[in-house]
């Protein structure tokens, strides 16, 4: 943030996306936050280049909001040793770090928005806990049950198929769209506004 720490902690934030560095790992359903920021730094025009505390990040304005994304690097089970790091540096309160990331109890294609909560059996989010507590904004991408048997943590590293990417890009639309809400409007407007399913009743 640099010239944006001039700005009052309370118009700062920093948007996390959880996932898994390296290529194995790209674009499947656990890194569904990774592509998040990715959508986000395209949208905001915010080069994602820069690596501080074991993140990848990158930061702007969104209106008089300096904001800060991060893309842990540290694998899933310890993004919190990233980013509490970093929320303590840019001196970010943990009610202004928010989190996509991607969750099997949801139904694929929902969005599901929440100012606080447990991990609910995430490794990243409980890392995250650990280290900010459990008062900060998630936004959770439904990427649906395993099939069968399948275990949850094999069905998590799997690549989304062909036919559901659509609704994946359109997931992340609108997931990016929340966040820009809850910066300039708040929590409340953007549960209201975004939880749900972004599939189209036939």
């Amino acid at each position: 943030m640099r010239e944006e720490e001039a700005i009052p902690r309370s118009e700062r934030f920093l948007v996390v996306g959880l996932g898994n560095p390296g290529r194995d790992y790209r674009d499947t359903r656990h890194n569904i936050g990774f592509m998040l920021l990715d959508r986000l730094a395209e949208r905001w025009h915010i080069p994602l280049g820069r690596v501080q505390s074991r993140a990848v990040i990158g930061s702007g304005h969104r209106g008089a909001h300096a904001v800060l994304l991060a893309k842990p690097q540290t694998y899933m089970n310890l993004s919190g040793d990233a980013i509490g790091p970093l929320a303590n540096f840019y001196r970010v309160p943990a009610t202004h770090v928010i989190v996509g990331y991607d969750e099997i109890d949801l139904e694929f294609g929902t969005l599901r928005i929440r100012p606080q909560g447990g991990a609910g059996g995430h490794n990243g989010m409980k890392s995250l806990i650990n280290h900010l507590g459990r008062m900060f904004p998630r936004v959770r991408l439904g990427v649906g049950r395993p099939p069968g048997r399948m275990p949850a943590s094999a069905y998590v590293l799997r690549r989304f198929r062909a036919d559901e990417l659509p609704v994946v890009d359109t997931m992340l639309d609108q997931a990016a769209a929340a966040i820009e809400t809850i910066i300039r409007d708040g929590l409340e407007l953007a549960m209201n506004r975004y939880n749900g399913s972004v599939l189209q009743d036939d």
